[in-house]
């Protein structure tokens, strides 16, 4: 079985795509830190599957320790990078921290794709990429306009560096700007529950309806 490295395994997306390549035949590994999610996906992917995934609980930002588990793991073949700090609305406060923390996981990552000479890397972008976009709905041609967030920028810097070390190597890459996903696995044992208040939508929707948050504030007045 080909072995692939999920970044960010216990997270919302991260979760549905473990599940996903176990079922289609792949052995899964993952790295996530936690500093965002819990270990409780994971559970709910056992009982999917049937299989228990090892996560390696790894600062990314810490190149030595990712850098232990390509060399514990030699025989990755392609690698999908979830693993980042996703608020729009905290990345403007803290633009330092999700500067540090979606770039210098994605260079190191690269390090060791670089090293290990794996062939597949796919990153996870954000439609945040397109910006302000003059015309609606966007697709694939649309222009990458400035960025609104510094959670955009990062998304835009960050696959320049998958491009560039891309051209400059023998690694097929691919960059997902997909925008909000959303609902849970059928069996419900997977899905979206922040750990702190939520910041996506239908979060927000659901637990307003069930009276966790007060109330749901609509941005914008167009």
């Amino acid at each position: 079985m080909k072995k692939i490295l999920v970044t960010g395994g216990c997270g919302y997306i991260g979760a549905h795509t473990v599940v996903d390549l176990l079922e289609n035949g792949y052995d899964v590994i993952s790295i996530d830190d936690n500093s965002r999610s819990s270990n409780y996906l994971l559970d709910g992917i056992e009982q999917i599957t049937g299989k228990k995934i090892k996560n390696y609980k790894v600062d990314l930002k810490n190149f030595d320790e990712t850098l232990a588990v390509f060399q514990e793991n030699e025989d990755i073949s392609g690698i999908i990078h979830f693993a980042a700090y996703k608020a729009v609305g905290e990345s403007v406060n803290e633009p330092l921290s999700y500067y540090e923390n979606n770039l210098f996981s994605v260079i190191n990552i690269l390090k060791c794709v670089k090293e290990f000479a794996i062939p597949h890397f796919v990153f996870s972008s954000s439609c945040t990429v397109y910006g302000n976009p003059d015309v609606i709905p966007v697709t694939e041609s649309s222009p990458v306009k400035k960025a609104e967030s510094p959670y955009g920028a990062t998304k835009q810097m960050g696959e320049v560096i998958v491009e560039d070390y891309a051209k400059a190597s023998f690694c097929n890459a691919i960059l997902l700007r997909y925008f909000n996903p959303v609902g849970a696995h059928p069996t419900i044992l997977i899905g979206e529950l922040p750990l702190d208040k939520p910041q996506n939508l239908v979060p927000v929707i659901t637990q307003c309806a069930i009276g966790k948050i007060s109330q749901m504030t609509i941005h914008g007045h167009d």
